[in-house]
């Protein structure tokens, strides 16, 4: 669903040659629409403030802190990265272990009846399994943490670029996250659990942010220390760089993929902690691994995590083969174009399917499922059986959960190709195609029905409210793509099928997702082979590179389909030619430095604003001056406590005593306190404030000249909530308006200034976009 928008027109022929093309229009109200789809529900967003809120409360609680709390402070950071990577990755453990033995036995009850050639019964327990885990997963994810439908990325992603949707921390959204991808991944469905592994991640570094939750008694004094959002997004983002690591045990591609793709602000003392972080979890899950190789863990094997250490082999290849490699990413850059417009289809009307109610939710994924279970049951029926290879590395055929020799309807000694790959779990299936020495076992028809399958059924799978992952449906889809085409080319080159089906992923990756230094990273830690980094690294470039001349990446293209406002690197070609005056939008409210607390209550009951300039006029100054900002929040905490006069005088600095850091401290989501719990009496409403002491007197300023492309650029970069807009002429008002996020939107922009979308317009923004996206990658 895309940002609702009213179509704000300018009067007159918009044909007029004497038409001036930008006109003013500060009169007119931002209304660009402030709600998105959080999960699978329609929710009110709000913007972050990352900016340190500079009063002089704040200055004098730093000022008061000794050495050993500013030590406690920076040891706190370090003790919190450590326990994200000690509970991320005990989660990730407990998660596949849960994943590989419920499918494990699905497809061992299963294939044991097959064996018995007992097949309608065999059916019937594959289907009913796989809808009851779907049924299961889709309701409690509808009925307790919409938030958790879908990966979450794209939601993390927003949160890291300012954008506050709530319930997306919770503790509910986490249980929901966990439970809910293990039964949905478990049911067969086409989908993967490294990117609710992501969410989860965050989550977990929310909660110990904020120091837990109070509205489940979990609750830890001594955790909660971080009192902003600043701190608690550095959290976040360690716990994202977590979940990667942890769901492909790659501590390196999970800090370079949160660095590439997940965080909009970075610093290096934040490198560290999110390498500590993932250090930290590559150790647990070694540790757990092998409590596993002793055969205590049931179905989950002797392996590790994924696929990690599939490919461990010595490979050779000459320059002949550069060709063909560059051909893969070409083609795989132009499968993840389309598979990326594809998906953002079907997700447009999956969201018009849930906005018809919980009960249509819970249908369409039973529907999904359903249809799942009769194409992958069926589609092994037209496989021919193949005789099985006398230099087989394994037993043929497969008695148990996985291998590549699956029986399925097959007379004795011999395997269905396409049962070995489709009556696995996800992470064995990737196994069975990047496995070396078995350039023989399976059939070209066989390869190109999986490939098809595993294409459109991971693009109707992901919409359903469960939690869902991209990233291993488009490893499986385009190892499946690579191993066919490794197969077409045959004897003429030295690289085997396996090795083209890791090449084949890799291209998918970078046709989809468009990041190239984190995927690269991570396919190398999977394989475990730095003899394949020439390779990889070109097929991600070249798939990028082509990919981008389509469409945006896949959870930029969720993100907008969300209705997320989501700030871009690079301004759009149109900004550099608008002044932030031309898009600065009224009415503005603003409170005197001494403010009647009737006036502060009547606007902040009237209004939704949550930043508001602070004027100084005569007798406080010769002129009207700027004297700063203040929050709503710190409003209400100040209404709150009454801190009141009767006469319009400054207080002095005893007013401290009255507050803690706590008291002004960022509450968790949905949490704080609100104008409408305020009870006060008809003679309070008569007095007055002081707001200079909890006033912001350095806030962000830019004159209203300044071009609207560089005013976006310093809004993203420094991570603010509210960029005031002041007059180049002095002797006007000393604020113009206040930029917020929702007024950078193209939606709003182009809403107050219709013209900007004539078709020249539309040409020059898509020649600079396609120029834009071709580069960008180099």
């Amino acid at each position: 669903m895309l940002l609702a928008l009213r179509k704000d027109t300018l009067n007159g022929d918009p044909e007029s040659l004497h038409q001036p093309l930008l006109s003013s229009q500060r009169s007119l109200v931002n209304s660009t629409s402030q709600v998105a789809i959080v999960g699978s529900n329609v929710s009110p967003i709000e913007s972050l403030d990352y900016e340190i809120i500079e009063n002089e409360f704040f200055k004098q609680d730093w000022r008061s802190r000794g050495a050993s709390q500013i030590f406690q402070y920076i040891f706190m950071k370090w003790l919190l990265c450590f326990l994200i990577g000690l509970i991320v990755s005990l989660i990730a453990f407990c998660n596949n272990l849960a994943v590989e033995n419920l499918a494990g036995i699905k497809f061992v009850i299963t294939s044991n009846m097959m064996l018995e050639r007992r097949f309608l019964l065999a059916f019937a327990v594959f289907f009913a399994s796989n809808l009851g885990l779907t049924i299961f997963s889709a309701v409690i994810t509808a009925l307790i943490a919409p938030a958790a439908t879908g990966s979450g990325i794209p939601e993390v992603k927003a949160y890291l670029n300012g954008v506050d949707a709530p319930g997306i921390f919770t503790v509910r959204t986490l249980f929901v996250k966990i439970i809910g991808s293990i039964t949905a991944v478990s049911s067969s469905l086409l989908i993967g659990k490294a990117g609710p592994m992501v969410h989860t991640g965050a989550c977990v570094a929310s909660l110990l942010g904020q120091g837990g939750s109070k509205r489940y008694g979990l609750t830890w004094k001594w955790l909660r220390f971080f009192k902003n959002d600043r701190d608690r997004r550095d959290l976040v983002m360690c716990g994202s760089a977590a979940g990667i690591a942890a769901a492909f045990r790659a501590p390196v591609g999970g800090v370079l993929f949160a660095l590439e793709e997940m965080t909009s602000w970075w610093r290096s003392a934040l490198l560290w902690r999110a390498f500590f972080t993932t250090a930290i979890v590559a150790i647990v899950l070694r540790a757990m691994i092998d409590v596993c190789l002793s055969g205590k863990c049931g179905l989950f094997g002797k392996g590790g995590l994924i696929m990690f250490d599939v490919y461990s082999a010595s490979i050779s290849y000459h320059l002949a083969e550069v060709p063909l490699v560059f051909i893969l990413g070409v083609i795989g850059g132009i499968l993840g174009s389309l598979y990326n417009f594809m998906l953002s289809k079907v997700l447009r009307v999956y969201n018009f399917i849930n906005e018809k109610g919980t009960i249509c939710k819970i249908v369409l994924a039973c529907v999904i499922s359903i249809f799942t279970s009769f194409l992958l049951f069926g589609l092994p029926w037209f496989a021919s059986c193949q005789p099985c290879p006398l230099d087989a590395a394994e037993p043929c055929p497969t008695i148990g959960r996985s291998g590549n020799f699956k029986k399925f309807q097959c007379p004795p000694d011999h395997y269905n190709d396409l049962a070995s790959l489709i009556f696995n779990t996800n992470d064995d299936a990737i196994r069975n195609l990047f496995s070396r020495d078995t350039n023989e076992e399976f059939q070209y028809s066989s390869m190109f029905i999986f490939f098809i399958t595993c294409f459109f059924l991971s693009i109707f799978s992901y919409g359903v409210v469960a939690p869902a992952g991209l990233f291993v449906p488009v490893i499986v889809t385009g190892a499946s793509y690579g191993r066919f085409v490794g197969m077409l080319v045959g004897k003429r080159t030295n690289l085997h099928h396996g090795l083209y089906a890791v090449l084949g992923a890799a291209s998918f990756l970078g046709g989809s997702m468009r990041t190239t230094v984190s995927l690269c990273v991570i396919m190398l830690e999977l394989t475990n082979n730095l003899l394949l980094l020439p390779l990889i690294m070109m097929v991600l470039l070249v798939s990028k590179t082509v990919a981008d001349a389509f469409n945006a990446n896949i959870y930029d293209l969720i993100m907008k389909a969300k209705g997320f406002p989501y700030l871009e690197t690079h301004a759009e070609p149109y900004m550099r030619q608008l002044m932030v005056g031309d898009v600065v939008t009224g009415p503005l409210q603003m409170f005197n430095g001494i403010e009647k607390v009737r006036n502060i209550v009547f606007i902040l009951k009237t209004t939704r604003h949550n930043g508001f300039p602070v004027i100084d006029e005569p007798p406080l100054s010769e002129a009207p001056v700027l004297s700063g900002l203040i929050l709503r929040d710190h409003l209400v905490t100040l209404l709150k406590n009454k801190v009141f006069s009767s006469t319009p005088r400054a207080i002095g600095d005893d007013v401290f005593k009255k507050f803690t850091s706590d008291d002004f401290a960022k509450k968790g989501s949905n949490k704080g306190e609100k104008i409408e719990d305020i009870q006060l009496t008809e003679e309070e409403m008569e007095m007055f404030i002081d707001l200079h002491p909890f006033t912001n007197t350095s806030p962000y300023t830019v004159v209203e000249t300044m071009s609207l492309g560089k005013a976006l650029t310093l809004f993203r970069e420094v991570g603010l909530r509210h960029l005031l807009v002041i007059p180049k002429i002095t002797g006007r008002s000393p604020v113009v308006g206040i930029l917020t996020r929702h007024d950078f939107m193209p939606e709003h922009i182009l809403g107050v200034h219709p013209l900007l979308v004539s078709s020249r317009w539309k040409r020059l923004r898509f020649r600079f976009r396609c120029l834009g996206n071709l580069f960008s990658g180099f």
